[in-house]
């Protein structure tokens, strides 16, 4: 049985974690650091670092707070915001990542991808697709879910994976930050389209949503979030052991 990965996620904006609803109304938190420090030694699986305005501010990613950041962090972590070029790649696995995340980059330039995976490996690039239900459809929204893109969501990941993305980060927009559970049918398309690593993002709220995940989509390979492990409303360590009890295989 593979065992689930929980990830915690920091989105950051000049320098500090922030949350918010729907991708709206960001609330400085923490220190990406010290957050850092906190979930790598207490039982998160993974990290994941975005700066989340790097794209639509049209620069690059904070390398200082980064690299301080892979200094305290003794589980795999994943980087994303501002991936334009190969540069990139280069700059933020140099600065300690081990995984890097496309997203906006991905959608201007999908050879990208392609060129990326050949020169790390699939297993260093992630695709992250931000994506809300428009008249009923998938959509892919960029430029941290500011933009809408008019691509179907499904038909891009489906791309990006033939491309050479070795994981695919799931963030619905529609129930970011709403703490109601994750976006299972939205998550079920995904899996159902493609056979790399799926991570879902956006509404989790308590213990039982990962539970309910986890069953209902046994392809979900991890579950990430942010508000609900940054203010302690999920314990990582409770969260794994009402995983194990439900028979989920989990790293304890």
């Amino acid at each position: 049985m593979i065992t689930k990965r929980i990830i915690p996620c920091l989105d950051v904006r000049d320098g500090k974690v922030v949350k918010g609803v729907n991708f709206t109304g960001l609330k400085e938190i923490s220190s990406p650091v010290e957050l850092a420090k906190i979930y790598s030694e207490s039982g998160a699986d993974e990290l994941v670092f975005y700066d989340i305005t790097a794209s639509s501010d049209g620069r690059k990613i904070f390398t200082d707070i980064l690299c301080e950041t892979a200094k305290n962090v003794f589980i795999p972590l994943t980087v994303g915001g501002g991936i334009n070029t190969l540069d990139d790649f280069d700059r933020v696995l140099k600065c300690g990542a081990d995984k890097v995340s496309v997203n906006s980059g991905a959608i201007k330039n999908p050879e990208l991808i392609e060129k990326a995976a050949k020169l790390y490996g699939n297993q260093c690039v992630v695709l992250s697709v931000d994506i809300k239900r428009v008249n009923g459809e998938f959509k892919v929204f960029a430029k941290g879910g500011r933009e809408n893109t008019g691509i179907n969501a499904i038909e891009w990941i489906k791309r990006g994976v033939d491309f050479g993305a070795g994981e695919i980060v799931v963030n619905s927009i529609d129930t970011d930050g709403v703490k109601n559970g994750f976006d299972i049918p939205m998550l079920k398309a995904v899996c159902d389209a493609v056979n790399v690593p799926v991570i879902a993002s956006g509404g989790a709220g308590k213990v039982g949503d990962f539970i309910t995940l986890f069953k209902t989509l046994p392809k979900v390979d991890a579950g990430l979030a942010a508000s609900v492990f940054h203010f302690g409303e999920i314990k990582i360590k409770d969260l794994k052991e009402e995983m194990r009890k439900n028979g989920i295989c989990a790293r304890i």
